[in-house]
């Protein structure tokens, strides 16, 4: 294993420690692991917090700041934050005027973050509402989930959902474009190559030079099959079919469309891919109004692509063009 680490076991506080040097504008509670807006919290606002396990960066702590995240928590690699860390980012955010809590559809974040909602309207009264997003169309349930995994639909709802609450909408307003979001977002991924854990130090899987994922997941668990290696022509549309097949759209609806590296994929082979996902929806009469390229949601070291499809009306691409200013997603400021 050949990584930029010190200990394999601290990776993740260093990691929160060197967040928190190179944003000036951003703190980190280390005994919780919560990364927060150093304006935090912002009067009358809806406080809007998400996390996860670490080995997905940007997300979630990269994704703090205007325009999006208050604040985001993180796990260990790959696994849950604990509830009084959630707990700990709830109050960190909190004003009075509500929060909003975005949840990857994992059985271990679901299972924790409700458990923390609870506590914090038991301890504070806040109101908490949670959204739970499950936009892999790859598989219907795993060992890691109940029903589809959330994915990459999840920094579009976080980008989206950042900006109404940042106009000062209520959380009751926040909460249903979130919802929209997720209910109009689809998403469908692919390996190349395994991730390495450090603390494990070897690949998660194994996979022949000759061989890739299809629909795997953003932990390394697997997808719909094993298929042989493909150019990115046909890697482009066994991941859009799906998605198209999926999406409820009607031919000219716009969207936004996400083309994601997993951590090991570089710009090129990205841009690349975007190429073939504009040629396949151009064929099915499917306008790209926005689009986003480059590694946002990861697996480590992973090296593959996910493709996700947003179907947006005129609210929630205005939401996806207001201004953001955070250390992953920057516009308009």
């Amino acid at each position: 294993m050949k990584k930029l680490i010190n200990d394999p076991h601290n990776v993740v506080l260093e990691s929160l420690r060197g967040i928190e040097a190179a944003h000036p504008d951003l703190r980190v509670d280390y005994e919780n692991k919560v990364v927060y807006r150093g304006a935090a919290p912002k009067t009358g606002k809806v406080g809007i917090m998400s996390g996860g396990g670490s080995g997905h960066e940007p997300l979630h702590g990269g994704f703090v700041g205007h325009g999006m995240l208050d604040a985001a928590c993180a796990g260990d690699v790959f696994t849950s934050p604990v509830p009084g860390q959630i707990l700990a980012a709830t109050k960190l955010v909190d004003d009075g005027a509500g929060i909003l809590h975005v949840v990857k559809n994992y059985t271990g974040d679901v299972m924790n973050f409700e458990m923390a909602a609870e506590m914090a309207a038991a301890e504070t009264g806040a109101r908490v509402v949670s959204v739970v997003t499950d936009d892999d169309v790859a598989v219907q349930d795993s060992t890691w989930t109940a029903g589809r995994r959330g994915v990459g639909a999840t920094v579009l709802l976080e980008k989206i959902a950042g900006a109404a609450a940042e106009q000062g909408r209520d959380l009751d307003e926040v909460a249903r474009i979130a919802r929209s979001v997720n209910a109009n977002g689809r998403s469908m991924g692919l390996a190349l190559t395994s991730c390495t854990v450090p603390a494990v130090g070897h690949p998660t899987f194994e996979l022949a030079e000759d061989e890739m994922e299809l629909g795997v997941g953003i932990h390394g668990e697997p997808g719909r099959q094993r298929i042989p290696l493909a150019p990115a022509r046909e890697v482009a549309s066994l991941l859009v079919e799906p998605v198209l097949a999926d999406l409820p759209f009607a031919k000219g609806d716009p969207v936004i469309a996400f083309v994601n590296g997993l951590g090991g994929t570089p710009l090129i082979e990205l841009y690349l891919m975007f190429n073939e996902v504009q040629k396949i929806l151009d064929q099915h009469g499917v306008p790209v109004a926005r689009s986003l390229v480059g590694s946002y949601i990861t697996s480590l070291d992973m090296a593959g692509v996910s493709v996700t499809l947003l179907r947006v009306d005129d609210e929630l691409l205005s939401l996806w063009d207001a201004p953001v200013n955070t250390p992953a997603l920057r516009w308009g400021i």
